[in-house]
């Protein structure tokens, strides 16, 4: 295994480590009394007033959101191919090409079913 390679694995070890060590404290350690206020839907500081189920968001609320983590995500990946955009050359500016074309697709569709519509 190469060196490089031996930093990599050590690092992601540590992140399971403190992982399981965090979930496995907080299992044994917490305490577990469910009672009816615990139980109570609670939202944004007020207490639920009539049926719950009236209370819900739109699907257009949560849809909107998820595609703006999605494309801002996609967006941070054009840092690293900037930094490195002279010695990539020609095959990089290719490649930088065809991941913004998916991404153009990606929102014409999404834009084409109407998903960033607020009605």
């Amino acid at each position: 295994m190469d060196e490089s390679y031996l930093a990599l694995l050590i690092s992601a070890g540590l992140c399971a480590l403190v992982v399981a060590v965090m979930v496995g404290a907080s299992w044994l350690l917490g305490k577990r009394s469910p009672n009816r206020a615990k139980n109570a839907v609670f939202e944004a500081g007020n207490r639920a007033v009539g049926e719950v189920k009236s209370h819900r968001f739109p699907v257009k609320f949560y849809l909107t959101a998820i595609l703006f983590i999605v494309f801002d995500v996609e967006v941070v990946f054009m840092y690293p191919w900037a930094v490195v955009f002279r010695r990539l050359g020609w095959f990089g500016l290719a490649e930088m090409a065809a991941f913004v074309l998916v991404l153009a697709v990606g929102l014409a569709y999404v834009w084409r079913v109407g998903a960033l519509e607020w009605d």
